[in-house]
């Protein structure tokens, strides 16, 4: 399977890769780091807590990337963290265990009722732990904002939206996250750079991904063109990229992310981060399935799990935005 350089989000990012002021791309990395890459075990990612009942877990992945974003605080820079079985988990991993504990004890968060109801209190009691969640009230109105057009056009049912067209992520117009970030607004995670638009639909992507990586296996869920899947452009990959020297700040923009500093959302420097991301992913993707000649062709989002997974919980600086997206 190779990459479909074609896609929605990978074809929108070459007009800033081309015009970038504040970042660059090291081909020359792509290739040095590729060079072991290559020869790792790659997985699919394995969630907290294996659903033997399919249907719920893609109602309860679709629920997990409504309100996956935003584990770091923006004045202290500390990542949202819980303590489990004495082991420590942070940012989304926390909140994955922690909706799966409130399900359990009897709140109905796969309910778009429920969600449409939900209030700021109930969403602090689910969600404890070293500091308080960040940016708690935007996710309150999202699920409400959510959970509303689940009323209104599903029955309240996501698994009813799924079923709604194609297994497909692009499908003129009827593809899942054609008409995910369509009908629920709070998925249509694009900016404008030099007048053309940028596509990243990073938690869109981020919920097919789930769902197929664990379904496919069984045929209860495949996607058919997982080709024109992208990586995740959030905080940590750009971070696994820096340090790998696949990437490269500017000074200025460097000196703002090591001291803490807010990059604006849809700023020149933010769309670069991010569409440097998916860029240098997608390239090294290609690096290292040319060295795997026997083996099957890895996908881009193994390999940006591989990076997610290692650099997740690092404390090597990251850049921060005010964002609901990621």
């Amino acid at each position: 399977m190779g990459i479909n350089w074609e896609s929605k989000v990978l074809s929108s990012v070459g007009n800033v890769i081309d015009n970038a002021q504040h970042i660059s791309v090291s081909e020359k990395y792509i290739e040095t780091v590729a060079d072991w890459l290559a020869y790792e075990e790659f997985g699919l990612p394995k969630n907290n807590k294996t659903n033997k009942d399919p249907d719920n877990f893609i109602r309860t992945t679709m629920l997990i990337n409504t309100l996956n974003f935003a584990f770091t605080d923006f004045d202290t820079s500390i990542k949202y963290a819980i303590e489990r079985d004495g082991q420590t988990l942070s940012d989304s991993e926390a909140m994955f265990a922690q909706v799966h504990e409130a399900i359990d004890s009897g709140i109905n968060l796969l309910n778009g009722e429920v969600l449409e109801k939900l209030t700021i209190e109930e969403l602090e009691k689910i969600f404890k732990g070293n500091i308080e969640m960040p940016m708690l009230k935007e996710r309150v109105e999202i699920l409400n904002v959510v959970g509303t057009k689940l009323v209104d056009s599903y029955e309240g049912d996501w698994l009813n939206f799924i079923k709604n067209g194609p297994r497909k992520l692009y499908s003129n117009g009827e593809g899942l996250i054609e008409r995910l970030v369509l009908e629920f607004p709070r998925f249509n995670d694009s900016s404008i750079y030099l007048d053309k638009e940028v596509n990243f639909y990073k938690l869109a992507q981020l919920a097919f991904w789930g769902i197929h990586g664990e379904l496919a296996h069984s045929d209860y869920f495949r996607i058919e063109d997982m080709e024109s899947m992208t990586a995740f452009a959030d905080y940590i990959v750009p971070v696994a990229l820096i340090v790998m020297k696949i990437t490269r700040y500017s000074d200025e923009l460097e000196e703002k992310i090591m001291n803490g500093k807010m990059i604006e959302r849809d700023s020149t420097e933010e769309i670069e981060i991010r569409a440097a991301s998916i860029y240098a992913t997608a390239k090294l993707t290609e690096s290292v399935n040319r060295r795997r000649k026997d083996l099957e062709s890895l996908i881009i989002p193994q390999l940006d799990y591989r990076l997610w997974k290692h650099y997740h919980a690092t404390h090597f600086p990251h850049h921060l935005t005010y964002t609901t997206m990621y």
